[in-house]
């Protein structure tokens, strides 16, 4: 399991994992001035606990970093992630804060 194994699904608008035949997903909303918003993840039960949610998270921030792109954190999950991360704090959009 790797970044190169998360793909951004552009039909659905969202960051897809997939592993042992489950998919993690992370839904996403792109404006016009180029903020991400990260709205919900989904993890799935059978694959809880295994550090999907942590990699998808990673994978999607890499995603908005490498697009220049800056962060909307509307889902807890991701929201938990930063406050344990705070290097990422660089791509936050305006009005975001972590910590």
């Amino acid at each position: 399991m790797t970044d190169t194994d998360i793909r951004f699904n552009p039909e659905k608008k969202r960051f897809e994992l997939e592993v042992e035949g489950h998919t993690a997903i992370i839904e996403s909303i792109l404006t016009n001035e180029n903020v991400m918003y990260l709205t919900h993840t989904e993890v799935p039960v059978a694959l809880e606990g295994k550090g999907v949610g942590k990699k998808i998270v990673e994978g999607a921030l890499n995603y908005i970093k490498d697009h220049d792109y800056k962060l909307a954190p509307l889902c807890p999950f991701v929201a938990a992630y930063l406050k344990r991360h705070t290097e990422w704090k660089e791509i936050l959009a305006n009005g975001y804060h972590i910590g």
